[in-house]
């Protein structure tokens, strides 16, 4: 009776192998590319027409990548575009951003404070000196990259006592002349912002007319720095442009820049994709078609990837929705095993520019900055609802804090008819009878609440950043605690 069971049992476990062979063999014959695109096998091996399918799928997959990668470079060449065409700044003068109408176009830019920024072209100016005035400032250098290459300002090396810097570009490492702060550039072309920190206009100006950038070789007859200011009235946009032009503005840069080590793995994978150094960009219509597709793929990563972050340890109160905007643990981008790939693409689709003083350790200096995407209920914030927010009595800044609305889809000033993006303690608010503070977000301003308001716009989305400028010990332990933008159902 046993013998028969074993041999009754031995049967059916041999029909039961053989259906599996049969279903792992028919699976064998037809994969699909994450893409969707079926993938035909002859046997172990894909079939002779679904070679090309696969180049096209290792094209697409490594092109997002490549999109991801290139996000701080694209950001900064694009802007440089806008100062050079559209605003005719040269590289020796400086772009004066004062109203909520001039900064409407920079990557999550603070409504409160003025900027004054420049893209210097080392390779047109060779060295450069750049002179800066005494002040209560904070700024500095920053290269392509978007890595600090100087602190500028009370927290640099002039202490805000003023003093001349010296950019050398990365072929000529060994100037160091007497009487400048040196500054060695990993890149061709440098970025340089300062914002003046007296909340007096008057001071600002007479700043920004003391700043000097000349090049080095003309230092004893300096050109003469202008003051330029965006156009009234005219649109403009200094974030990653969208399609193909992303990639044309991506070629265009690599054509000046130099390639480092970490990135020869990408520039291989770019030249698949017809964007290569001293070639002209001029893909086929294969190529092009990946690139786009790329493109909007790469850029809906990216939105996952900033606005859903899945790092670790990223909310400030971890029972609450409010992350850390800067994720990046140092300016040179690296941690100890790696380079910090998807922070700094986290980063820099949302933002602009990088500083140690933005992630500063230290109460009472610096800033920090916290960022929400949701409301309380884990839903992304909608511009056709009414929300309100909290900010409980005595906020964790020395200098003062400021809350700001972005638009999702341009990462940019909401441009709303009231024209006015942000709610801070340097505003008249109506506070409550404990300190605090009830903030409202919608399209129609709650009656009589109107100071403690910005308007959003039906049909689009919007997140906000929370700055504190002089973070206090209650920031960093945590004492002063904020609650989460609740929808007003």
């Amino acid at each position: 009776m046993k013998s028969k069971f074993l041999i009754i049992l031995a049967i059916i476990c041999l029909i039961l192998n053989i259906g599996c062979k049969k279903e792992t063999s028919e699976t064998s014959s037809a994969e699909v590319a994450s893409s969707g695109t079926e993938i035909k096998m002859d046997g172990e091996l894909p079939s002779k027409e679904s070679i090309p399918k696969l180049f096209d799928e290792m094209d697409l997959q490594q092109a997002t990548q490549c999109y991801l990668w290139a996000l701080p470079i694209v950001t900064f060449a694009e802007w440089q575009n806008v100062h050079y065409n559209q605003f005719k700044a040269s590289s020796n003068d400086l772009v004066f951003y004062n109203t909520y109408n001039d900064r409407i176009g920079i990557l999550t830019a603070n409504a409160t404070t003025p900027y004054i920024m420049s893209f210097i072209d080392l390779a047109t100016n060779g060295p450069t000196v750049l002179e800066m005035p005494a002040g209560h400032t904070a700024g500095g250098l920053g290269d392509f990259w978007q890595r600090e290459q100087a602190v500028i300002g009370e927290m640099g090396p002039d202490k805000g006592k003023g003093g001349k810097y010296l950019l050398v570009p990365p072929t000529m490492k060994d100037l160091k002349p007497a009487g400048y702060f040196i500054v060695p550039c990993n890149t061709m072309n440098m970025f340089f912002g300062i914002r003046s920190l007296d909340p007096d206009p008057k001071s600002t100006e007479d700043i920004v007319k003391k700043v000097k950038i000349y090049p080095y070789s003309k230092r004893d007859n300096p050109t003469q720095t202008k003051i330029v200011s965006p156009p009234a009235g005219k649109k403009w946009l200094g974030n990653q442009p969208i399609g193909i032009a992303y990639w044309e503005r991506l070629h265009a840069i690599l054509q000046v820049e130099p390639v480092e080590d970490r990135d020869r793995f990408f520039m291989a994978w770019l030249k698949n994709l017809g964007i290569e150094k001293g070639k002209p960009f001029a893909p086929d219509e294969r190529q092009k078609k990946i690139l786009i597709d790329a493109a909007t793929k790469g850029q809906q990563m990216a939105m996952a990837n900033s606005f859903s972050k899945r790092f670790a340890d990223v909310k400030h109160w971890p029972d609450k929705k409010w992350d850390y905007v800067m994720i990046i643990k140092n300016p040179s981008q690296r941690d100890e095993n790696y380079d910090e790939f998807f922070e700094r693409a986290s980063y820099f689709y949302e933002a602009t520019g990088y500083s140690k003083a933005m992630i500063t350790k230290t109460p009472n200096v610096g800033q920090a900055y916290l960022g929400s995407y949701y409301d309380n209920e884990g839903n992304w914030l909608d511009g056709g609802k009414n929300y309100t927010l909290n900010i409980p009595a005595n906020p964790p800044a020395v200098n003062f804090w400021s809350i700001t609305v972005y638009d999702s889809a341009t990462r940019c000033l909401i441009d709303n008819p009231q024209q006015s993006g942000d709610l801070s303690s340097r505003k008249d608010l109506i506070k409550n009878s404990d300190g605090s503070v009830d903030l409202y977000f919608g399209p129609k301003a709650p009656a009589g609440k109107e100071k403690n308001w910005v308007q959003t716009l039906p049909g689009k989305h919007w997140f906000t950043y929370m700055r504190f400028y002089g973070p206090t010990k209650a920031y960093f332990d945590k004492s002063w605690k904020m609650d989460d933008i609740k929808e007003v159902k």
